[in-house]
């Protein structure tokens, strides 16, 4: 005789196995269309259900689209944790190098998921702070938050003088400061985060083909930038690790 715990558990490893189909689904329409391609309907089709059936594992297109920006936001979180942690054994400032190379590796062979991720802010508002995709986010930030803490714990970087920011600036570097509970102060709050958008930037550029009117091979155009990032950080720049 079956027993209730049994039926229940097949009954999730079966809903399990559903939404892991529609995500499938929706990477594939996402890669292969574009966003706009991916609706209710159009993933129901593409795994043979009907649209209102799929309303029943998501609420909403909204619900839909957070539940797979998180699994992105977990596979390159993932990726970079792997590069980080294979080389463990190296100083800090090799080990940023490294996640910054595999943050751009993950992106220009996944083009389509690095713009739908990040087609929308990282923080979504507090009322959603509980979501799993703001969790997969955070994860993603922690990667390099958490070296560049180390690399200020031990060694610390330049800083600039916090009065000499504009009253603005200052007041935003404060407030993630004490967002992140203070594991930076907010001088140096304003460096990690100008690391950030000149490596974030870039990587958009060349994901978003901004760059082809000049460059046939970013690659070179990025090592140039970590060796800035470098500079900002008091790093040495090992240079490009051979192939």
């Amino acid at each position: 005789m079956t027993s209730a715990r049994t039926t229940t558990s097949r009954r999730e490893r079966l809903r399990q196995a559903t939404l892991e189909e529609i995500h499938a689904a929706v990477r594939r329409l996402l890669v292969t269309q574009g966003s706009a391609a991916v609706t209710i309907n159009a993933v129901a089709r593409e795994i043979g259900m009907s649209g209102p059936a799929l309303y029943h594992y998501y609420a909403s297109h909204d619900d839909l689209v957070g539940a797979v920006t998180a699994d992105f936001f977990r596979e390159l979180a993932t990726t970079m944790e792997q590069a980080r942690d294979a080389h463990a054994d190296v100083p800090v400032g090799d080990r940023m190098l490294a996640v910054c190379r595999a943050m751009r590796a993950w992106a220009i062979t996944h083009p389509a998921e690095f713009g739908w991720i990040f087609a929308s802010p990282i923080a979504p508002p507090n009322r959603q702070r509980d979501s799993a995709r703001h969790q997969a986010a955070q994860r993603f930030e922690q990667v390099l938050l958490d070296l560049t803490v180390e690399l200020w714990q031990t060694r610390g970087f330049p800083v600039p003088d916090l009065d000499s920011l504009p009253e603005s600036l200052r007041e935003q570097v404060t407030a993630y400061s004490t967002d992140i509970e203070e594991r930076l102060p907010p001088e140096a709050v304003h460096v990690f985060l100008a690391c950030w958008i000149k490596l974030y930037g870039l990587l958009c550029m060349e994901v978003l083909h901004q760059l082809d009117f000049a460059y046939s091979n970013v690659e070179p155009v990025f090592e140039e930038c970590l060796r800035d990032l470098a500079g900002m950080l008091a790093l040495d720049y090992p240079g490009q690790p051979s192939a």
